[in-house]
């Protein structure tokens, strides 16, 4: 879905703008609760405040200072009946007053003096529950709502103070989060009190000027409104989010920084309601309740561009307040995005909003069907392509070619792949067909995962060499040593890009920041020349690799005596290469220079740079190309490291009930006695075993990108004896049972078969 960004213009607009730019008006005498929308056409409140300068622009007054004066410089006539000498002047302005009058008066408003404090508020809110007097609490929300200054007023910490810094909002927050988490208790009056002030808070200060950082606190308040989770609210919401989205990028980092000092519940409230917003726009329940969406489409790119200032909250932050999938709106799943994308990759993050200049909202599903269309249609160009070569030169027509077929010998598995792969190169954006040499049979998608299974199992066994094994961390790294010729490290990354082409999931245990030097950068370089894959990774990186030595290196940098003298280390490491010990200087005369207190920050930061990148520079180069030639895509810039990692082995989390519905059976039914056991028993297994079974019947214990649905499961009955152990098919994700004779015989069998059924033979 596309909508076009609305362009912030603080001139004076067109009577059709200020028409479109228009706030609801609230209704003091309504009876009804927020939670329901009008039904009448959607009334409206200009926007841009209807009160005029005489040479007909518009002037927001302050009414705080000086109410009903037309210009803030201006003074009352000392009398009606006064006449000046000069008969061009109608009225003594500030300017025609002596120094020592004009110091009286201020130009700029004057923070108001409130004193009322957490504690005296919850009295106020107790006493009115009692006596059920209202009143006190009720002015209390429509003044300090009614404008910028008395918002600041309120619940700043202290009035003289500026707090001028990212790292102090200055704002009393339990002070505001009192008053909100109250606000649902009160009576509708109130609530109503608090949206009218809002509607002229957002009057008043709609200008073009600079804002201050008491405007800034404002907007951090009001937009912690809870009350902005109903469609009855959401005209005045939506303005509210127009004009954070239309402040400067210095006052977005303020903002950002303020936003992560938030608690993880008001943090997560405030995601929740963006994304409430977003979809009832693009999907409401009831249309009537809100304008049309020509006269409104820019509310979801101003929602967006909020959210978006939350994610990035959450990206600076120390520790992620929320995981990234919080960030996905799940209503955008049922969208086809293509339109969209096309329009990103021509006009990039062009004036016209797309979802696509905004990546973190989309889930990993949305973006598996962008890169599977956008694979799909490179697939049918390329067929096209061979078809009109082949046409064109007047030569025979084989079906063949619309295909990439690999035909291999088992025997010869890695080095018959390497040569047809090869051979092929031009062919990879084809549809994958696998043979093998001396078997009869059509590949329907069973051999293709066979050949990746069988071929992923030889590679990455430590016999052969490239990649080392760590059990501490249970994965997979690059084995440093050097050779003439890199080719096997193309091959797995071609094969991780046939992978994620075809919607493979592989079993293949890499950190995640193999996956963050995939993305560097996430589209191959016109230009050679530039390094690929020299992602800038830390100790954490490390400790997923190798938590045994960044423990180390955590334990150097916060060793508090002498480190030269009591660890005598120098900027120069060793490491082992096919049983030879060889040593690296990690900068120019790194062997004479000592590691001490003052520079062991650089030693880590080096030793990690020279672990995780130089050292295997030349494997992982050769890796990335592999598989950059064949997901060659625009798309992958929309996806996070995390993504990529998902798209390729699936994600982790298992829902073995998800599993259990779209189960398919044959020879049984979901109503006969073996079926029920089985599923009895594999939902009170523990996660352990419920993976176990999931990678003996698929062979991956990890969920494809669209759910357990994507797995095709499928339980079949065989008619074998019931001491025999269930049999599984991992190219078809089926796995066969006997007709066990009771709940407990089947438990029994079952849990051997997947406690010694050992995957890939790794270690």
């Amino acid at each position: 879905m596309l909508l076009n960004i609305t362009r912030e213009n603080h001139t004076p607009l067109h009577q059709a703008e200020r028409e479109r730019d228009r706030l609801p008006p609230i209704s003091s005498h309504s009876s009804s609760g927020l939670d329901r929308g009008p039904k009448l056409p959607y009334p409206s409140l200009n926007f841009i405040s209807n009160h005029r300068k005489e040479d007909g622009s518009h002037s927001l007054s302050s009414q705080f200072i000086l109410p009903g004066i037309r210009h803030g410089r201006e003074l009352p006539p000392i009398c009606p009946n006064v006449r000046l000498k000069h008969q061009h002047q109608h009225r003594i302005t500030v300017d025609n007053l002596p120094p020592e009058v004009r110091a009286r008066f201020a130009s700029d408003p004057v923070m108001p003096l409130r004193t009322k404090t957490v504690k005296e508020f919850q009295e106020d809110i107790e006493r009115a529950t009692v006596s059920g007097d209202w009143k006190h609490v009720h002015d209390f929300y429509l003044t300090t709502f009614g404008s910028f200054l008395e918002l600041n007023a309120a619940f700043k910490k202290d009035a003289s103070p500026p707090f001028n810094t990212i790292e102090d909002s200055g704002i009393n927050t339990k002070f505001v989060n009192a008053v909100y988490d109250a606000l649902s208790h009160t009576p509708p009056d109130a609530q109503r009190a608090v949206l009218k002030g809002i509607i002229n808070s957002l009057l008043r200060e709609w200008k073009g000027s600079r804002r201050t950082k008491d405007d800034l606190r404002a907007y951090f308040i009001l937009v912690q409104n809870p009350q902005c989770t109903s469609p009855a609210t959401y005209v005045i919401y939506a303005h509210l989010l127009r004009q954070i989205a239309a402040l400067a990028e210095a006052d977005h980092y303020f903002l950002m920084h303020w936003f992560k000092k938030l608690s993880q519940k008001r943090f997560k409230q405030l995601v929740e309601r963006l994304h409430l917003f977003i979809s009832t726009r693009l999907f409401p329940v009831k249309p009537e309740e809100l304008p049309p969406m020509a006269k409104c489409s820019w509310w979801i790119p101003s929602a967006t561009k909020v959210l978006s200032l939350l994610n990035a909250a959450n990206i600076i932050s120390s520790t992620p307040i929320l995981p990234f999938v919080d960030f996905y709106n799940p209503t955008l799943d049922h969208t086809d995005f293509m339109e969209d994308y096309r329009i990103w990759q021509t006009q990039g993050n062009s004036t016209r909003f797309t979802f696509c200049q905004f990546a973190f909202i989309l889930s990993t599903v949305v973006k598996k069907a962008v890169i599977q269309k956008d694979s799909e249609q490179q697939m049918i160009s390329m067929a096209r392509q061979s078809l009109v070569d082949k046409v064109s030169r007047r030569q025979r027509v084989d079906m063949s070619l619309l295909f990439l077929n690999i035909k291999v010998r088992r025997l010869q598995l890695v080095s018959d792949s390497m040569d047809e792969l090869t051979r092929n190169r031009a062919d990879l954006k084809k549809k994958l067909k696998v043979s093998f040499v001396g078997e009869a049979g059509l590949d329907m998608g069973g051999l293709t995962k066979e050949w990746f299974l069988l071929l992923i199992r030889q590679i990455f066994h430590t016999d052969h060499g490239m990649f080392t094994f760590f059990k501490d961390s249970h994965c997979h790294w690059f084995s440093s040593w050097k050779c003439d010729n890199y080719s096997e490290f193309r091959l797995v990354g071609v094969l991780m890009g046939l992978a994620v082409y075809n919607s493979i999931t592989l079993d293949i245990s890499f950190p995640p920041c193999v996956y963050k030097k995939l993305l560097t950068p996430p589209v191959v370089p016109c230009d050679l020349d530039p390094p690929v894959g020299m992602a800038t990774l830390t100790l954490d990186d490390l400790q997923q690799v190798m938590p045994d030595l960044s423990h180390g290196l955590a334990e150097l940098l916060s060793y508090e005596g002498n480190v030269e003298e009591d660890f005598c280390t120098t900027f120069q490491v060793s490491q082992e290469e096919l049983g030879v010990i060889k040593s690296y200087n990690l900068k120019p005369g790194g062997d004479k220079i000592p590691v001490t207190n003052q520079n062991r920050k650089e030693y880590v930061q080096l030793y990690v740079d020279f672990l995780l990148n130089k050292s295997i520079y030349r494997q992982f180069t050769t890796f990335y190309y592999g598989f950059h030639s064949v997901c060659a895509s625009d798309a992958l810039m929309l996806l996070r490291p995390e993504e990529v990692e998902i798209l390729v082995c699936g994600s982790p989390n298992l829902d073995m009930s998800s599993l259990q519905k779209a189960a398919q059976y044959e020879g049984y039914s979901k109503t006969d006695p073996t079926i029920r056991a089985f599923w009895d028993v594999v939902l009170g297994f523990p996660l352990k075993f419920q993976k176990r079974l999931l990678h003996f019947s698929t062979g991956s214990d990890r969920v494809p990108v669209g759910g357990m649905a994507d797995l095709n499961f499928k339980i079949s009955k065989i008619d074998a004896s019931t001491d025999w152990l269930p049999i599984s098919h991992t190219c078809f994700n089926q796995i066969c049972l006997p007709p066990y004779k009771n709940k407990k015989e089947l438990k029994q069998k079952l849990t051997i078969a997947i406690s010694n059924a050992e995957g890939f033979g790794l270690e």
